[in-house]
């Protein structure tokens, strides 16, 4: 048996902090760094890229890091995986072999192939997640550089274990357990205190970026460089095996991972062992997500100071639509929100004052253009008292939308490309399983009756949340056995959705992993067309998890 890899992450998206590197790549000992940089979102924002540049599409902030990190990886012996090739990885890998000759690092570099996908149905992008086979043909080839286009998150540390301890292709516990060691890896900071419900009880001004320490049998430890902020504890990893997940079985390309059967222990300060994942034969389909340019919109945002807020904001509101009717130029969508950020007898004008926020989107960029900004702006000195916006509207930005897709294996061509150029084909699966609903697991028995207080939930549980295309994702989880006892059976889909109210009328699934503690809840189409489109006030529903756990109801006092 070999010894255990460390491999760990320097970039949960693209526009992580840009010495993360630096700071891995020195902190100490690693055999491969991995970076994620790619997101729904970003697919777009890169095909917008290369409709400017054919020559670009991949992640430029990353070729800008290796500058120094080529020469630094080089001397430590560390291989780098990265997805930051977006749509062109075969032009990144070309930039980084001429920075290593322009630096005289000798570096040896590959990419991978064939996420991509026939554009069709007007979309921009189209691309389908890979899984790690063609990073861990790679890395067999001779390769210190691994380039990669579309391939799941996990993928960047599957496919380097897969190749440090020779798995097969059917060694599904092992495979299962790097693939959940890659979700936890995969966003960074979020492993080791960022973004956390539980923030207050730890030093996470600047946390350092989480590595994991993987064994032959697919177990690991997480953990992070020593000397760095922020913290790994049971809680942090947690929230993050919850991130944009769902149920019981969390499939992939290569394998499909049983949550349910993930088993946490806190080893030590700052390192929680992961053991007992089991995995099965992946699904015969791959997941591929289009994006597409989905119109224009814009936005104004009011701002209404101290008296009459509700008064002011209807005043306004019809004199816009108004506008919008006197010239027969309403935009296809106009949708109006008032947020109350005002407080009575305020001692600053900014607490005194609420926004009401305009927002507008037509196929036409006319029509949320200079129709929005002259229906706004016009109003000027005969609206409300104190009519001001935060900024003048503009001409209006495009705006896309993301289709989640599956697609037979052979739509695609997976391929890796070695550093001597050599093309090798990366085969289908051995044995497929179609995906299935894990049956609910019996809850444990209720807390005994006793007194109850109203109060937030998040007094005892913490959350994270995120998006899926248009769906939203929120991990939900107890601290304490009792706590797990009193949240199964109180948090239930229709709790839910009297707490989330914005769930109501939409499908709303729960899935529960008692092993962590913990139920998933996914509400379907919460966030519209996904983040590009920007339905929503929180288009990724980043704070989801923490409107819910404000919300109040009755809680055990025993559990307080």
């Amino acid at each position: 048996m070999r010894r255990p890899l460390r491999i760990a992450n320097a970039s949960g998206f693209y526009g992580d902090r840009f010495d993360a590197v630096r700071e891995m790549l020195t902190g100490g000992g690693l055999d491969v760094l991995t970076g994620d940089y790619l997101a729904e979102l970003t697919l777009l924002i890169l095909g917008r890229d290369r409709l400017k540049d054919p020559r670009l599409g991949y992640a430029k902030t990353f070729l800008r890091q290796m500058e120094e990190g080529l020469g630094l990886a080089h001397e430590r012996g560390v291989r780098i995986v990265t997805n930051a090739g977006g749509l062109n990885p075969a032009g990144l890998a070309d930039a980084l072999r001429e920075l290593a000759a322009r630096l005289g690092v000798p570096v040896r570099v590959a990419h991978v192939e064939g996420d991509q996908l026939p554009v069709r149905d007007g979309a921009l992008t189209a691309n389908a997640y890979l899984g790690g086979g063609g990073i861990t043909a790679c890395l067999r080839g001779g390769a210190d550089v691994v380039v990669t286009g579309r391939v799941t998150d996990a993928a960047l540390v599957s496919g380097p274990a897969a190749w440090w301890f020779g798995w097969g292709p059917e060694e599904y516990d092992r495979l299962a357990g790097a693939v959940v060691a890659g979700h936890v890896l995969e966003c960074g900071t979020q492993a080791t205190g960022g973004n956390y419900a539980f923030f207050g009880e730890h030093d996470v001004r600047r946390p350092g970026f989480p590595l994991a320490e993987l064994r032959d049998d697919g177990s690991c430890v997480i953990t992070k460089q020593d000397g760095t902020g922020g913290v790994v504890d049971i809680g942090t990893v947690t929230a993050q095996l919850l991130y944009e997940t769902a149920g019981a079985r969390y499939a992939g390309p290569d394998v499909t991972a049983r949550l349910d059967t993930v088993a946490l222990a806190q080893e030590g300060p700052d390192r929680v062992r992961i053991t007992g994942v089991r995995g099965e034969a992946p699904p015969p389909t791959l997941k591929a997500g289009l994006n597409r340019l989905g119109g224009w919109r814009n936005e104004v945002v009011f701002v209404l100071t101290g008296l009459g807020v509700e008064e002011k904001a209807a005043l306004v509101r019809e004199q816009v639509e108004d506008a919008f009717g006197r010239n027969g130029s309403r935009p296809a969508e106009v949708r109006w929100e008032l947020a109350r950020t005002d407080r009575p007898d305020a001692d600053t004008e900014e607490t005194a004052s609420a926004l009401l926020r305009l927002v507008v989107r037509d196929a036409d960029p006319d029509l949320v253009g200079r129709t929005v900004s002259g229906a706004a702006i016009e109003l000027a000195l005969g609206s409300y008292p104190g009519f001001h916006v935060t900024a003048p509207p503009g001409k209006g930005s495009p705006y896309g939308v993301f289709e989640a897709r599956y697609v037979d294996r052979d739509a695609v061509t997976h391929v890796a490309v070695l550093p001597d150029g050599q093309r090798v084909p990366v085969g289908d699966p051995v044995r497929t399983r179609p995906l299935e609903a894990v049956p609910e697991p019996a809850p444990p028995p209720p807390l005994p009756a006793g007194p109850v207080r109203r109060a937030p939930l998040g007094l005892v549980a913490g959350a994270r949340s995120g998006d899926k295309g248009g769906d939203a994702n929120v991990g939900v989880w107890a601290r304490t056995d009792d706590g797990w006892r009193w949240l199964v059976h109180a948090l239930t889909v229709d709790r839910f959705r009297r707490l989330v109210p914005e769930a109501d009328g939409l499908e709303v699934h729960r899935h529960q992993l008692p092993a962590l503690r913990a139920l998933n809840f996914t509400v379907a189409g919460l966030l519209g067309e996904g983040v590009a489109a920007q339905a929503r006030f929180d288009p990724q529903a980043k704070a989801l998890g923490e409107w819910l756990r404000s919300r109040h109801l009755d809680i055990p006092e025993v559990l307080l």
